[in-house]
């Protein structure tokens, strides 16, 4: 347990059994009166935001996340199976648990178990990562007039807007955290 004025953006708290990650965090001073501290949490599983206000002396349960290192195989219906590196141990993670995550994996990719309290609570993917392109349109010479882009879908089934040279068959890079395409193979 920590007290409210110790929380810092970055920091991971159990509110109620909820996790959050705090993103902004405000220690408030007024003329008359004490002193408060208000926070912006994101909630861990539903991405909500939400703001709240405590006050400095109040305790707040620390939440502790371990990472583990394991490897995408596949995916059969609604489930994501993975191995973890370390005990070499199948899991399945309900690809509902992770939607937002899925369109970035492919076999064989690394990517790390959010683990609180013996139960898996999510993954994190590497900041970039390689898909080959499925499905192409091909770029229209001279059609430059607005962003000079076009969509292509990956081998993940992920819609990106990608420059007007990409063909079916390049592999690419896309950015993870925004989902934007960051560069050509």
């Amino acid at each position: 347990m920590i007290a409210a004025n110790d929380l810092r953006e970055g920091m991971k708290i159990d509110l109620d059994g909820t996790l959050f990650l705090v993103e902004e965090f405000q220690h408030v001073k007024r003329g008359r009166g004490g002193a408060f501290v208000r926070i912006k949490l994101k909630n861990f599983s539903t991405t909500q935001v939400l703001k709240k206000v405590f006050q400095p002396e109040e305790k707040i349960k620390n939440a502790f996340i371990e990472q583990k290192a394991a490897q995408y195989l596949y995916r059969k219906a609604d489930t994501l199976h993975f191995i973890n590196l370390e005990t070499f141990e199948e899991t399945t993670i309900d690809k509902d648990k992770i939607s937002q995550k899925v369109p970035f994996l492919k076999e064989n990719l690394e990517v790390s178990f959010q683990i609180y309290e013996d139960k898996i609570i999510g993954i994190e993917l590497p900041i970039f990562v390689e898909l080959q392109v499925k499905k192409a349109e091909p770029g229209i010479r001279g059609d430059t007039v607005g962003s000079a882009t076009k969509a292509v879908i990956v081998e993940s089934g992920y819609k990106v807007q990608v420059p007007l040279f990409i063909n079916k068959g390049d592999v690419i890079r896309l950015d993870t955290r925004s989902g934007k395409y960051v560069g050509k193979k």
